[in-house]
C-alpha cells in the first residue's frame, strides 16, 4: 500500500509541475518574453496543451475567466491537492 500512496503522490506532483509550468509558460508568452512564434515554443505548448485541456476543459463550462484570468489550473490544482489527501488517507 505504500508504493501505491507513493505512486499516487509522484502522480500529482508531476501534474502540479505541468500544470504550473503551462501557467509561467503563457504568462511569458503575454509578456513577450517567449516568442509564440518559434517552433520549439509552439512545441512545448502543444505538450503542456494535450497534458492539460482534458482536465481544464470541463471545467471552464463551470468556471470562467476572472478580469481574464483564468483559474481553472488553481482548481485543478487544489482538487489534486484534496483528491490525493482522501486517496493516500485511505490507503495508509
Amino acid at each position: 500500500m505504500h508504493l501505491l500512496a507513493y505512486i499516487i503522490n509522484l502522480a500529482v506532483d508531476i501534474y502540479t509541475i505541468i500544470i504550473i509550468v503551462q501557467v509561467a509558460i503563457s504568462w511569458l508568452i503575454a509578456f513577450e518574453v517567449v516568442n509564440a512564434g518559434n517552433q520549439q515554443a509552439q512545441n512545448l505548448i502543444a505538450l503542456l496543451k494535450k497534458a492539460t485541456d482534458p482536465v481544464y476543459k470541463p471545467l471552464r463550462k463551470y468556471v470562467p475567466p476572472i478580469g481574464g484570468i483564468d483559474l481553472t489550473p488553481i482548481i485543478v490544482i487544489m482538487g489534486l491537492s484534496f483528491l490525493r489527501s482522501v486517496i493516500i488517507g485511505a490507503l495508509l
